[in-house]
């Protein structure tokens, strides 16, 4: 009986045996998009809490023409707070975590709570971040796991 051939991976290959490439799916773009957008998104939110807690002027409605009314200065610390947990999220989802992607999910869906809510003050904005949220969704929720087998076959 002839001897197993060594492979390159350290694994052995009987004769007749086809070695088979281990393939990345198309869809771990989609999922470093949706890690990398998590983290702009992080900082847009940012953006936006530093802007309405040092210059409330800066909006187009005073803070009682808001489908939630609360002062800018309030709304300032709820963008900076959504900012850490979607800046968090796309890190661990850049790693690899499951729980990257669960809470990705959650923060998303927050963000679009949030940006709804704060659409009166600042329109073009809180429209783009909600669809950049949409993507993000979209990226964690239909092919997923296929980053975290990536990372664990390293």
């Amino acid at each position: 009986m002839p001897e197993p051939e060594e492979l390159s991976s350290g694994a052995h290959r009987r004769p007749g045996e086809v070695e088979v490439p281990e393939w990345t799916s198309r869809w771990v773009g989609g999922i470093l998009f949706a890690g990398v957008m998590m983290i702009v998104l992080g900082m847009i939110h940012a953006f936006q809490g530093f802007v309405a807690i040092f210059d409330d002027t800066y909006f187009l409605v005073r803070p009682s023409r808001l489908a939630i009314h609360l002062s800018y200065d309030n709304w300032g610390w709820i963008h900076l707070v959504v900012a850490l947990f979607v800046l968090a999220a796309g890190i661990a989802l850049l790693n690899g975590r499951v729980w990257g992607r669960v809470v990705g999910v959650i923060v998303a869906i927050a963000s679009i709570l949030l940006n709804m809510a704060f659409l009166a003050a600042y329109p073009i904005w809180s429209t783009i971040t909600i669809a950049v949220d949409v993507l993000i969704i979209w990226s964690l929720t239909v092919h997923g796991d296929e980053l975290r087998q990536m990372l664990d076959r390293k």
